[in-house]
């Protein structure tokens, strides 16, 4: 709002009085923007944390490719200033002299470019009713004596992937079939015969997705549309076998799945914990890995999208809830349907809800991740 000029003859202290009654006005201000700041609260604002906090975002690599510049108006008070860019000169004169009070300024905060699903537990619950139950289907038509339980299962998703998970556990009873006799040694038969057990079972797999056993996990389908409606990419990674994760996006995301890539199973030589599978997706995409978030509900998922540099928010699965997430950006039951939700893609922003700064590639101790764990 313009400053009045003070009268010649007004009471000391009047002017002072007006141009806080003036500014203490209401002011319409775009929810998708950050409020800017006039001259003179610009120099009153002394705080250490806001003028670090300042000096950071505007140092920040991460800004927006096209950003508007947009006219807002003088804040109502001082708290205001923690995100606000500085004036031009031009109008830094201006409102020192009581003309326009009017500012541009440019949007400090940048949107995800990509949104980074996990499948197994994130996109629906597949591990108990869906994964466990096909792997003893196929123990079964294999002729093996095995069965795992639910605990058991619990257990043995620790390890990352569907055939290293079978080749661990049968090297944990190697006095019994297939590796007592049948393929007692570490060979290519062995691998051979693992592999084909696990197609076996991805079959069995995509007939219970197909037959609409497991729903999508609330909000699921709202995130995935409020990414696309704002210009983010959106793609599944995932340690299971493509064609099973394909199933699953094609079954569960019928009118989004030509859209979602999945970078799965063996594209990659380390599966999760290393973040091999979200560097792929990053460099594919052609999107940078700090402006990635990535939607895990596993401790080996969290530290491989924490290795990759981005920010990862946790969905709690059935298997996962007592898993330690110390390391997470954010941590919730579930993403939420509409009415519901625990969080939004507007809340992804960076600064935002729940992060100031963008990340950094860091292990499971916040040290500075390298290939091969050197630190």
């Amino acid at each position: 709002l313009p400053s009045p000029a003070p009268p010649r003859n007004r009471p000391r202290g009047a002017h002072a009085a007006a141009r806080a009654a003036a500014m203490s006005a209401p002011v319409a201000m775009s929810a998708t923007t950050t409020r800017a700041s006039s001259s003179s609260l610009c120099a009153s604002v002394t705080s250490p944390t806001t003028s670090v906090l300042r000096s950071k975002l505007r140092s920040s690599t991460f800004r927006p490719a096209t950003p508007a510049a947009l006219r807002v108006s003088y804040p109502t008070s001082s708290s205001t200033m923690s995100g606000a860019t500085t004036p031009r000169r031009s109008s830094r004169r201006a409102a020192s002299r009581g003309g326009p009070g009017a500012v541009r300024a440019l949007r400090n905060f940048d949107y995800p470019e990509a949104i980074l699903f996990d499948c197994d537990g994130v996109l629906c619950e597949t591990e108990r009713d869906g994964h466990r139950i096909t792997f003893n289907m196929t123990f079964k038509e294999y002729g093996l004596d095995h069965e795992w339980d639910v605990e058991q299962y619990g257990e043995l998703l620790k390890i990352g992937g569907g055939k290293e998970r079978m080749t661990a556990y049968f090297n944990t009873c190697a006095d019994k079939e297939p590796f007592a006799s049948m393929y007692p040694h570490d060979d290519a038969a062995r691998a051979d015969f693992i592999k084909a057990m696990h197609l076996r079972k991805t079959d069995l797999f995509l007939e219970i997705v197909q037959a609409g056993e497991l729903p999508l996990r609330p909000g699921v389908r709202r995130l995935v549309q409020e990414a696309f409606a704002n210009g983010a990419k959106v793609a599944v990674c995932s340690t299971s076998n493509e064609k099973a994760v394909q199933g699953i996006v094609r079954t569960m995301l019928p009118e989004f799945a030509d859209r979602i890539p999945v970078f799965a199973g063996d594209m990659v030589a380390k599966k999760k914990p290393s973040p091999d599978i979200y560097n792929l997706a990053a460099t594919t995409l052609e999107v940078n890995p700090a402006r990635c978030v990535v939607i895990e509900d596993t401790r080996i998922g969290l530290l491989a999208g924490k290795a990759a540099g981005m920010r990862v928010c946790v969905t709690k699965s059935i298997y996962s809830e007592d898993e330690d997430f110390t390391s997470a950006d954010a941590v919730f039951d579930c993403i939420g349907d509409e009415g519901s939700e625990n969080f939004s893609f507007n809340d992804l922003t960076t600064p935002g809800a729940f992060w100031i700064n963008p990340p950094l590639p860091v292990d499971e101790h916040g040290n500075w991740y390298k290939s091969g764990g050197e630190k």
